[in-house]
């Protein structure tokens, strides 16, 4: 990460509450191809996710702790505060002495830029700007919300006209909080009826809806020069397992979670070909 930040621009989407089952099976059936292409070897990660709800999970990944590998072992991560005695700083992290990697970032000349999709990234009250406040420029209405059928493709709008404003030379650092997959989401289902309700199913519908838009995301993003993306759910979400239905509870369908990062080349890269898949860039 130290060769990447200063040279890259930046990219971070949560999937907000994406199971990592759900993730695994689409992707092995070719029902996400512009996710999938992206994925090292074609396969999402197995992770542990750092909260069991958004607000707690973000604090952590915006610290610097990202989803956790599932395999044991101390993992070095990306992005680390300056102290004493961590085990997880390695040489190739990138070591900022902000709380955050946000602030760190900023510090080291990029524009940073929150585009919010839950209730935690509204700003229509005080927990409502605690995430937004750490980037220099932070987006959020309605239509990115829960309730909107077309958030994804709303929240992908904005981002284009973002990148469009910020100039050639300056990097930047894009987050991206995606409400698509957040209970409700039974819309996304052709036929489907508020009646029915949200299922395992819906949430897979949504997955497939996110996936028919995150290629212009990742256009936009990789426009001006190469750009490491990480993607990745905060926490995953239960449907009826062990007679649990929702979230920021301890149970491994809301703690095991998909994980991704790979870069996107820009334009003196060449663009990509059919079949192409960017793998994992050694941070």
């Amino acid at each position: 990460m130290n060769e990447i930040v200063g040279r890259d621009d930046l990219l971070l989407v949560t999937l907000d509450t994406l199971r990592y089952d759900v993730a695994v099976e689409l992707a092995a059936a070719g029902r996400i191809p512009n996710l999938a292409r992206h994925l090292p070897g074609g396969v999402w990660e197995e992770r542990h996710a750092p909260g069991s709800f958004t607000y707690a999970s973000h604090q952590a990944i915006f610290a610097g702790f990202l989803p956790t590998p599932a395999a044991p072992g101390t993992h070095p991560r990306l992005f680390a505060a300056r102290f004493a005695g961590s085990e997880t700083t390695a040489s190739r992290t990138f070591v900022h002495d902000t709380p955050d990697f946000v602030g760190g970032l900023a510090a080291t000349g990029y524009h940073t830029a929150c585009i919010g999709g839950v209730g935690f990234f509204n700003k229509q009250g005080p927990l409502g700007t605690v995430l937004p406040a750490l980037f220099e420029e932070s987006h959020w209405e309605r239509s990115f919300g829960v309730a909107s059928p077309e958030s994804f493709e709303a929240q992908v709008a904005c981002a284009e006209r973002l990148v469009a404003r910020v100039p050639a030379e300056q990097r930047l650092f894009l987050f991206v909080n995606v409400a698509a997959l957040h209970q409700p989401n039974w819309f996304h289902t052709p036929g489907a009826t508020e009646a029915a309700g949200d299922s395992r199913a819906t949430h897979a519908a949504a997955l497939e809806y996110v996936d028919r838009h995150i290629g212009r995301l990742f256009a936009a993003m990789s426009s001006r020069r190469s750009c490491f993306t990480i993607v990745c759910s905060d926490h995953g979400t239960a449907y009826g397992e062990d007679g649990h239905t929702g979230h920021r509870i301890g149970h491994p369908v809301v703690w095991t979670v998909p994980y991704a990062h790979f870069s996107l080349p820009g334009p003196a890269d060449g663009p990509l070909q059919d079949g192409d898949t960017v793998g994992t860039e050694e941070p």
